[in-house]
């Protein structure tokens, strides 16, 4: 892994090897987010989850989200990928975690980037304290928040309002990762994992972890690629992996996963770096911390942005929002123009086809049973015949 690393390093062939990933990519159906009435639940046109793998809400009109359940057998590890809510699904979010069991939401960038509404605010600040979700009847309640350098933890209190039930979860907030680029050392984001791991949130005794940036591929999967390759690593007793085979595996779940060279090489960095500690380095834990400075102030508008909303947000009803909502937002990925729809020929609703590619850069980028991630189809979707709907 680290001749690997060398080698590719040396020849400056990183974007040879994202080409490589990029070309071998299976591509599966995404009907279902194409839908009409399901436009206005996606944050980008080009990324969309594959039919088989998709979340599911359960007791709705509307079962679709954009979310991916991502599934590591051997390393006993399920993620949900998932975009940044939209101020008009933060209902169907808080919903998902509830109906999935959630222990932790992992955060990989902030609300307003570059200007822009990346994620919409969808936990309550120290100022409201909660924030209550009518259409799902879900009750958010912030209990505590705790301010590093680079990264915020809290906890927050989840209340079912029809049942009255309660569960807490963790919601684990990196705030200094840019889009499309890795954060600023693999000391850093380690110390960073390596908190998220401490929780357990990710161990197989609870549901998968949601874990999220604007799109919930370029960051997300950079941070479940690297969490994978070092669980892999401990459970082999192996100082080695093959990251580019894993990935290309976890991309079966969710298109598009790493969206730059600089992001494929700054994980085998984190997953070199991190194998130091897998395999009996106990000291390099410590260095991670005093090299990530988290003790620090947070620099100035490093905190995270919150966007101040009211309590109740508009009326919604499984998606359907009485107030505007914006739509999709064009294209988002980087590593390869998504494929029409009409190109994936479809074979029991699971076959896979290679992407049709180009060369350039578009214009912009738990336990559960395995047989979650088999193609299902909803009782919307029993209800009527479509025709093949080309990607827009």
């Amino acid at each position: 892994m680290e001749k690997e690393f060398e080698d590719v390093d040396s020849e400056g062939h990183w974007q040879k090897l994202f080409s490589e990933i990029r070309n071998e990519s299976q591509e599966f159906a995404y009907k279902v987010a194409k839908y009409p009435e399901n436009r206005n639940r996606n944050r980008y046109r080009d990324v969309s989850p594959f039919d088989h793998s998709r979340v599911m809400l359960e007791n709705t009109e509307n079962d679709y989200i954009n979310a991916s359940l991502v599934v590591v057998e051997e390393a006993q590890r399920s993620y949900i990928l998932t975009q940044g809510p939209l101020r008009n699904t933060c209902g169907h979010f808080w919903l998902m975690i509830w109906q999935q069991r959630t222990k932790a939401v992992i955060m990989l960038n902030r609300v307003i980037e570059k200007g822009s509404e990346k994620c919409a605010q969808y936990w309550p600040t120290t100022e409201e304290r909660e924030m209550a979700f009518r259409d799902t009847c879900i009750l958010v309640t912030l209990l505590s928040e705790d301010t590093k350098s680079y990264y915020t933890t809290r906890i927050l209190e989840l209340q079912n309002v029809t049942t009255g039930e309660k569960r807490q979860l963790y919601h684990f907030h990196y705030t200094t990762w840019p889009d499309f680029g890795v954060p600023e050392s693999p000391a850093s984001f380690l110390n960073f994992l390596f908190r998220v791991r401490e929780s357990r949130a990710l161990e197989v005794d609870h549901g998968p972890a949601v874990v999220h940036c604007s799109a919930g591929i370029g960051r997300s999967g950079t941070f479940s690629l690297v969490d994978t390759c070092l669980v892999l690593i401990d459970k082999r007793k192996n100082p080695s992996v093959d990251i580019k085979g894993i990935l290309l595996d976890m991309r079966k779940y969710r298109m598009g996963l790493i969206q730059t060279p600089d992001q494929l090489r700054f994980s085998y960095m984190a997953v070199i770096e991190g194998t130091k500690f897998i395999m009996g380095d106990s000291a390099v834990q410590n260095q991670w911390r005093e090299l990530s400075k988290e003790d620090q102030r947070p620099l100035s508008g490093s905190p995270p942005s919150a966007q101040p909303q009211a309590r109740f947000p508009p009326e919604q009803c499984n998606g359907i929002q009485q107030g505007g909502q914006v739509e999709e937002e064009g294209d988002y990925r980087q590593d390869s123009e998504a494929p029409s729809q009409s190109l994936l020929e479809e074979k029991d609703g699971s076959t896979t086809h290679k992407r049709r590619r180009e060369d350039g850069s578009s214009k912009s980028d738990t336990a559960m049973t395995s047989s979650t991630t088999k193609a299902r189809s909803s009782d919307s979707e029993k209800k009527r015949k479509r025709t093949k709907s080309s990607d827009s």
